[in-house]
């Protein structure tokens, strides 16, 4: 009986193992119909933490770039403050050199005109002296104290104090020798520079004087002794009084030249008023002596006679008015000594167009002055546009030039009376300082148009052959 429980139980138990594994069975083959969803579920999950942990990582970058841009916000900022600074001091430099600009190029223009002038030999003078005896004395007091100067031991300086051999006696000596010996070398060059300046190179003497001056410091700089500055300015001058009383001389002579020139015109313009007026004398005492003889005949003479004898003495007598008048005129001329003629040329030719001569001759033929002035030294003759007679013929010269002071064509040398104006600004500075005067507006300049066409016909048969020949080839 219990074998039996046993068996049943056994029984029991073996059907209850079967049914467990077939619910087993089953279970298993339901969890394997939904295995798919639970790896959706695993996947989700890890989805959801690996979003969750990117999503972490990007909020730490997101704080961490967040902090980046507000510490390059400042950054900048301090960057836009130093920079605007800088903008500020680079506007105040460029106002500052704008303004230096400004400054310079006015010392630049300044310093162009000055070598502008000096390029065609414009010297602007140091010294206001009117004769070159006050350039004599300036020169010499310059010289005196060039001389004291030296004497004083104030041309050289040597601070230091020398010893050769232990003595400082002999070391006085030394520098007193390197002293002399600087002087003697220097001075021989500002002595060169004085016989060689001239109105073109004075600035280049200067120069000179300047380096030969370093140059001669050079030497005596292991000894340490140079010339003084005061001794260079006290050459300079000398250089500058130099040149200026050479120019002096200069404007004298030219003075003097102009004296005897207007010396000698007037002698010319005396002694032709002189033989006119002998000729007319001889002319008056021949016309008279010929008026008696032809009145002594009519006395006598009748009839058909009588009436040629008027006539005769009729026209003698005209002759002899004549002749008077012209006696009348030369004593006249040689009575005012100022009256003359200013006259009005031109020569195309030689000068251009537009360049004019007013002088003044007291010639009692003015155009035998004219026929002078034409003569060998320029190739063309003088047209006249106006040969005006004045009582007071230098008043009226001086007052043209001055008119046209401003149009010369030489500005250095006012002997040249040429300016460069038109012949109708000269008739109304005429009107306006003599009267109304009858013009020449055209210069007839004969032999120079005459020359023009010849130039222009020979050129015009050297064109026509190389035509030929060009049509030829």
């Amino acid at each position: 009986m219990v074998t039996a429980l046993l068996m049943a139980l056994l029984a029991i138990a073996f059907c209850v193992c079967v049914v467990l594994f077939w619910l087993f069975f089953q279970a298993k083959q339901r969890l394997a119909r939904y295995a798919p969803i639970r790896d959706i579920e695993a996947y989700r999950q890890q989805a959801h933490r690996e979003v969750e942990q990117q999503r972490n990582a990007a909020k730490q970058q997101f704080a961490h770039a967040q902090q980046e841009l507000a510490r390059r916000q400042h950054e900048v900022q301090q960057q836009g403050q130093v920079a605007q600074q800088q903008l500020g001091q680079l506007h105040q430099q460029l106002a500052d050199g704008q303004h230096r600009l400004q400054v310079l190029q006015a010392e630049v223009g300044a310093v162009e005109e000055e070598l502008e002038m000096q390029s065609f030999g414009f010297y602007r003078p140091h010294y206001s002296f009117t004769d070159s005896e006050q350039f004599k004395h300036a020169l010499r007091q310059t010289r005196d104290r060039q001389k004291q100067l030296v004497k004083n031991d104030g041309a050289a300086n040597c601070p230091s104090d020398w010893t050769v051999d232990g003595s400082r006696a002999k070391g006085r000596k030394m520098v007193r020798e390197q002293i002399k010996l600087m002087l003697r070398a220097f001075n021989g060059e500002c002595d060169a520079a004085m016989t060689k300046v001239r109105y073109n190179n004075v600035d280049k003497m200067e120069a000179r004087l300047v380096k030969s001056c370093e140059a001669v410091n050079k030497l005596g700089k292991s000894k340490n002794v140079w010339i003084t500055r005061d001794y260079l300015e006290l050459k300079l001058q000398e250089l500058y009084l130099t040149h200026e009383h050479h120019e002096a001389l200069q404007r004298e002579k030219e003075e003097q030249r102009r004296i005897k020139e207007q010396m000698r015109e007037e002698q010319r313009a005396q002694k032709e008023i002189d033989k006119a007026k002998a000729e007319a004398e001889k002319e008056e005492e021949r016309q008279q002596r010929a008026l008696e003889k032809a009145r002594a005949e009519l006395a006598k003479a009748s009839g058909v006679q009588h009436e040629k004898f008027a006539a005769l003495v009729s026209k003698l007598e005209n002759e002899l008015k004549e002749a008077l008048d012209r006696k009348a005129r030369a004593i006249s001329r040689a009575q005012l000594t100022r009256s003359g003629h200013v006259y009005v040329i031109s020569n195309l030719g030689s000068f251009g167009d537009g360049v004019f001569k007013i002088g003044m001759t007291r010639r009692f033929e003015p155009m035998l002055r004219v026929r002078e002035l034409g003569d060998a030294s320029v190739p063309f003759t003088f047209d006249v546009h106006a040969m005006i007679y004045s009582e007071d013929a230098p008043t009226l010269e001086r007052a043209l030039h001055a008119e046209f002071e401003q149009r010369r064509v030489n500005r250095v040398n006012t002997r040249k009376e040429f300016f460069r104006v038109s012949i109708d600004d000269i008739r109304k500075a005429v009107a306006k300082h003599h009267g109304v005067v009858t013009f020449v507006t055209m210069a007839e300049a004969e032999e120079y148009r005459k020359t023009v066409a010849i130039e222009r016909e020979e050129a015009g048969r050297t064109r026509a052959p190389a035509a030929q020949v060009a049509l030829a080839n």
